[in-house]
Formats: C-alpha cells, structure tokens, sequence
C-alpha cells in the first residue's frame, strides 16, 4: 500500500463543510507528478539494460503513491505492445513538416500511463530504435531524438494542453539529454533529473546539425552543449539539469576520472554538488523464481534444491550432458569488448578441462559470434551457444546455472549480476561500477561474516577472469552446503525497486526545493 496518509486543511474563515483534502506522504510531501522520458522500456521495446530501469522504476514510484508516467517515441514494437492507444494531443514541433501526434495509453502488468510521441516520418521504421536492420546508426537520429526531446518539452511545460503537469521530468542518457537544456530557459518549469547509464554513448554530432535542430543560440558554447566544436546531446543533461545521477556509487566515482569520463569527467567534477550514484534495482514481480513462468521448477533461498531441475532442463535445451552435478556456468549480454566476451574465449578451454560446461546467449561482434559458434559445434558437450536473444531462456539461464560470467571491463551498473543473486546463480564478476557495489566477494572474512556472495577480480585479462573462475570452481567441490549458504546469502537480499525509488524521491524533493541555476 502507497505510505500516504491525509491531510485535512479547514479554512478557518469559512463554515467547517468547506475544507480541501490533500494527500500526503509519511514524511510530509504531497505526491509528485513525474514525466520518466526514456528511448526504450520493457515491456515495450528493448535493447539493454535502459529498458529495464524505465520498465521497472516508473512502477515503483507509483507503489510508493506518485502519479509516475512513461514518455517514448511511438516505434512499431512500442505502438503494438502498448494498452489502451489513444491520441490526446496534436503539436506542431520546429524542424518536422506535418502534426507530431501524442498518444496515451498504457504499458506492462503494472498499468503505467504512457505518452507516445508519434511522428512516423521518424520513428515507424524497422530495425531497434537507434540502428537499421543492418545494423549502422540512423543518420538522421539527431533529428530523431532532438524532435522527441522538444515534445518533452512541451509536455513539461503544458503546453500540450493536457489535464496534468509534471512537477518533475526523469530524462534518461543522451537520446533525452537535450530536455534540461531546453527547459532551464522557462521560469515556470518542472524539476529536472537526468541519469546517465552509460556515458560512452554521448549523443556527438556537428555544427550543422545544431544549426539544423534549430537549438537557442545561446547554448552553442563550452558551458552549453559545445564540447570539441561538436553538439553533445548528453553534455545537455549534465551541464543543465537539477540533479545529475547514474546507476551505482562506483560508476559516479570512476566518470569522474579520465579513465571512464570520456571527456566530460571536468564537468562532473564541477557539479558533484548535484552528481550522485544511485544503484539500480530489479522488479520483483518479473524476476523471481518462485513464481517465473519461464522456468522448468519454482525455486526459493527455502527450497534451494529444487535449483537443480533447472538445471537439468537448461542442459537438455541446450543439447548437453544432463548431470546436476557438473558445474554449470552461464553468461547472457551483448557479444562486444565492453562485456568482456573474448577473456570468456581465452579462459574457455580452462573451464571444459574443468568438466565443466557453459552456456551463452548475446549477439553483438560477428567476430565474437563465429568464435562462439565454432567452439560449440567442436566441444557440444561442454559448451551451448544462443547468436540472438530470447527473454524466456534468459530466465532459464539465470535460474539453471551454478555461475554466472560478467568480466565486464567497465559496467556502469549491471542488472545480470542482480538476477543471478536473485536466482541463487553466483555472479563471477571484475570488480568495477556497480559490479564492486553489488558482489561480496568470497575471502575468509565474508565467508565468517555471512557477507559473501560471489568471485570478484581486479585486471581486466584472461589471467584475471581465470583466477575468480578457478575459485569458484574449488568452491563448487567443497561440502555442498558451502555452496547452499553461498547461493541462499545473495538470494535473501533486497535489490528490489522499491529500496532505489526511496532514494531518487529524496533527490527528486531535492531538486524541486533547491534547482539549479546554470550560467547559460
């Protein structure tokens, strides 16, 4: 139940049958209108871990009693996934020829109240929401995500001519960075958030495409969106919004530095005042093996025998020896560098002298899937590959295995890892961005303690990666209820939603109460 209670304001000067009711929350705010603007959200259209946030945390504020609602650009696989289409505004948006239609719906089990901003000529296309089908970048998506950015606008300052106002507008890495921007030149504005998932996807285009955006003047300089005589969608919601967050404490901590700042590690260092990490969490209702529909056998930290039925069945799926007591390791995620998908190949054939077997799902290099698919047509006993995605059998994944491979080079927070704590599949992860602030690592005094939770490295190298695999497999062969304990520690702790939405409606008091002023 949403922890509100009710306030009864009594105008003294009038009779005592007229007063107003205002709901309030425990803490005595009054509820907040929230506009979460994101290029993508489950369970509407996904390429990564952005989706999830925008899927999971708009619904958990609303359990926390706020009216949170969802706006996306309309794409095909968002128009047919959403419930209840209906249009309810019709805008004219510099830039587009034509009506930029906003329609209102709703979106997933939780009912969220979506806004989808419908201009064809731009978003009916094929392919996900940034790439062709062959796989190259839309050239016009700065035209793309600068006419979404200006309907949020839009939306945030009413002029839309809806029945609500945000009092707050939640934009979400570069595709949305230009929203702060646009809106800090109203003094009649809502609050602005904007979190940074990813800061190696900036948003960088030319001069032209400024000019051609058709952007105030004024925000063409080293203080506004200039960076390197490029237009930075992204350096907009850095330079300009309320409050500036991203998805783990670490990963706040390394953007600062030249190492993963991109460039922009000055900048943020200049608003730390207003920069902080909040860790992302997962939804409950969607992730939880008691109760997943995609698995073979329902499961709890109670029950955790029952694992290994999962575990036979995710070794008939993927045409391996069906043995519950081999050692399973997983890895579901993109097949690129970042992930660390080649230190997985170089330490490959340790893992199978193990007895061991592994199963991957992901697409990404074509490289890296070659290699894939090589090694699991030579050793198909030892090794299962999936070239592609599949919601379903990443449930099955994260349920059936024993060990799950995230040897991310840099991962500004990570959802795998939080799955697999939830799912009794311990995580073997480098230690960097919310990796570090999600894992304990097994060593003698978090084994005393009760703490561990999984197998941390530092060098982002075969011999790394090797060594935490090496660990885990000699854990595995200890007395069983090592492993029980193990597994259990990271399933019985709260990673769910509704411990990160508390934090960011601090931040979004915060912002509300005491915004930003920029120089621009």
């Amino acid at each position: 139940m949403p922890l509100f209670t009710l306030e009864l304001k009594i105008a003294l000067n009038k009779s005592l049958d007229n007063f107003d009711i205002t709901l309030i929350d425990l803490a005595g705010n009054p509820p907040l209108n929230i506009l979460f603007a994101s290029s993508e959200a489950t369970p509407l259209i996904k390429t990564g871990g952005l989706a999830d946030v925008a899927g999971s945390l708009p619904a958990a504020l609303r359990t926390s009693g706020h009216d949170c609602r969802l706006v996306l650009p309309a794409y095909p696989q968002a128009m047919e996934h959403a419930d209840d289409l209906q249009q309810v505004a019709e805008l004219d948006i510099p830039g587009y020829l034509g009506k930029v239609r906003l329609l209102s719906g709703f979106s997933g089990p939780h009912g969220v109240p979506l806004y989808l901003v419908d201009a064809p000529y731009f978003f009916d296309r094929e392919g996900n929401p940034y790439l062709t089908p062959e796989g190259y970048n839309w050239e016009d998506n700065a035209n793309r995500f600068g006419l979404f950015c200006k309907t949020i606008v839009e939306i945030g300052l009413n002029n839309a001519r809806l029945d609500w106002k945000p009092d707050l507008v939640h934009a979400n890495d570069w595709q949305t960075g230009l929203v702060p921007a646009l809106l800090s030149r109203h003094t009649d504005r809502p609050a602005t958030v904007f979190t940074i998932h990813n800061l190696a996807y900036q948003g960088l285009f030319d001069l032209e495409t400024f000019d051609h955006l058709h952007l105030p003047a004024e925000l063409w300089s080293p203080e506004g969106l200039e960076f390197h005589s490029q237009l930075s969608f992204i350096k907009g919601g850095i330079a300009f919004a309320d409050r500036i967050t991203t998805v783990s404490p670490t990963y706040a901590e390394e953007v600062q530095t030249p190492a993963f700042g991109y460039g922009l590690e000055g900048l943020l260092q200049h608003r730390s005042h207003n920069f902080s990490g909040i860790l992302n969490g997962i939804d409950y209702h969607e992730w939880d093996p008691a109760s997943d529909p995609n698995t073979a056998a329902p499961f709890t930290a109670d029950s955790f025998e029952k694992k290994a039925e999962n575990k036979l069945a995710l070794q008939q799926e993927f045409g391996l020896p069906e043995d519950e007591h081999i050692q399973l390791f997983g890895y579901i995620g993109r097949l690129v560098e970042q992930k660390g998908v080649d230190l997985i190949l170089q330490i490959l054939p340790g893992i199978m002298d193990s007895g061991a077997q592994v199963v991957l799902l992901g697409s990404g290099n074509p490289e890296l899937e070659q290699a894939l698919k090589k090694i699991s047509s030579k050793y198909h006993s030892r090794v299962g590959v999936y070239i592609g995605y599949d919601e379903g059998l990443a449930h099955r994944i994260e349920a059936g295995c024993d060990c799950f491979l995230m040897p991310s080079r840099f991962e500004p927070c990570g959802l795998n890892q939080i799955y697999s704590l939830r799912y009794g599949t311990i995580p073997i992860v480098r230690r960097t961005g919310g990796l570090a602030d999600t894992v304990v690592d097994v060593n003698p005094h978090t084994l005393a303690d009760g703490s561990a939770t999984g197998f941390l490295f530092d060098n982002a190298d075969g011999a790394g990666l090797w060594g935490a695999v090496e660990r885990a497999i000699d854990f595995y062969h200890r007395p069983e209820v090592e492993w029980c304990i193990l597994a259990t520690t990271g399933m019985r702790q709260d990673l769910s939603w509704e411990t990160s939405a508390k934090h960011y409606l601090d931040l979004y008091q915060d912002a509300i109460i005491s915004p930003f002023s920029p120089s621009v």
